[in-house]
């Protein structure tokens, strides 16, 4: 891949010479997250990494997979698969495209995060393509690695704005034993009432999810992972009906990509709060991960659900807006303080003082 590198470092120096700005381009399957591209006079390179292909190492032994960043998600997902093995922090794919470094980039978790957290626990090592053409490596392929500052996990959601992503080293997690799936009828309290009260019991449980399916009334799912016995002893504590596998593995997929009916609203707000939070009450509402992560299906005034947001200890991004839905003053994402603003100003003057990668999509006029 030598070569390669040596055609995308000639690409971003050119750039840099030419004063045009960056947008980096895998699979573009999350070209709809984050803030629009800025209207500027300048022009813009396409960064393509789509011929970073391929898996680098992977022993199944280590739980450990590194590849390169333009690596299909489902040939990384497979490869894994063979050996009884999965990414732990189970991204959605959102097309068949993605890639491994996009799924890193933009730093999103499908239902398994409720248990097992979010992207960057499970981000060993990465590799960074810079403004000044440099490959900087950071991390490693171990479980342990205290060398220094963990720049990798800062690279976790960072949506380019620091550099391309070349290479990832990511932790894996063997596929649980046994698998099944819990359905209640409850109302959105009650359910949330009930999810907080299994955080304190000893319940194999991997994934939940509630949503309205005729009134107040709703349906809650949850999906328990482990061994066979421990399972037999949370379906006779917790009650609820079985849901046939075939039915389970196709609703959580179904959930993962964003297939439900109920994520074909034209605006989509995803809002983060803290747990034991109550019914937030802003409009069709889907709720995952015991309650700590909440889809609003609804056209809302930004200030508004961000005010909701903070009241519970949280934040709110405008996950998807419509083609002709205007942007928030301050952009899709939620506000930064003003010190993380100022610590993230100085990571960006430190790895892209040009402001070549990205401009603007992560963080509004940045």
């Amino acid at each position: 891949m030598d070569h390669v590198i040596a055609q995308l470092r000639e690409q971003v120096l050119d750039a840099a010479k030419q004063k045009h700005t960056i947008r980096i381009e895998g699979g573009r399957t999350k070209d709809f997250y984050g803030n629009r591209a800025p209207h500027t006079t300048s022009s813009c390179a396409v960064l393509k990494l789509s011929a970073l292909r391929g898996i680098i190492n992977y022993q199944p032994t280590e739980l450990v997979v590194t590849a390169w960043a333009g690596t299909p998600l489902q040939e990384v997902i497979d490869a894994l698969a063979a050996s009884s093995q999965s990414l732990a922090f189970d991204p959605p794919a959102f097309g068949a495209q993605a890639t491994l470094g996009g799924c890193v980039a933009a730093g999103l978790a499908g239902p398994g995060r409720y248990t097992r957290g979010p992207v960057k626990d499970y981000v060993l090592g990465t590799h960074l393509l810079t403004a000044s053409g440099e490959v900087l490596k950071f991390g490693g392929e171990v479980m342990k690695n205290v060398a220094g500052y963990d720049v990798s996990r800062l690279l976790v959601g960072s949506m380019g704005m620091f550099g391309a992503l070349t290479q990832v080293s990511v932790k894996v997690a063997p596929m649980p034993q046994d698998v099944c799936t819990l359905e209640f009828a409850l109302d959105e309290v009650s359910a949330l009432a009930l999810c907080h009260s299994w955080r304190a019991q000893p319940l194999p449980i991997a994934a939940t999810a509630w949503q309205a399916t005729q009134g107040s009334v709703g349906r809650l799912s949850v999906r328990l992972a482990g061994a066979g016995a421990a399972l037999k002893t949370a379906r006779q504590k917790m009650g609820g009906q079985v849901l046939p596998e075939a039915q389970a593995v196709e609703y959580w997929a179904a959930l993962r990509e964003q297939k439900l009916a109920f994520f074909e609203a034209p605006a989509l707000w995803r809002l983060a709060v803290a747990p034991g939070t109550p019914a937030l009450n802003l409009g069709p509402t889907l709720i995952e991960w015991g309650g700590g992560q909440r889809w609003v299906a609804a056209d809302l005034q930004a200030t508004a659900v961000r005010r909701v947001a903070e009241q519970a200890a949280g934040h709110a991004t405008l996950f998807r807006l419509s083609g002709d839905q205007a942007m928030p003053d301050q952009g899709v994402f939620h506000p930064l303080a003003d010190g993380v603003l100022a610590v993230v100003k100085r990571l960006k003057q430190e790895f892209d003082p040009l402001g070549l990668f990205n401009p603007g999509r992560l963080v509004h006029g940045l």
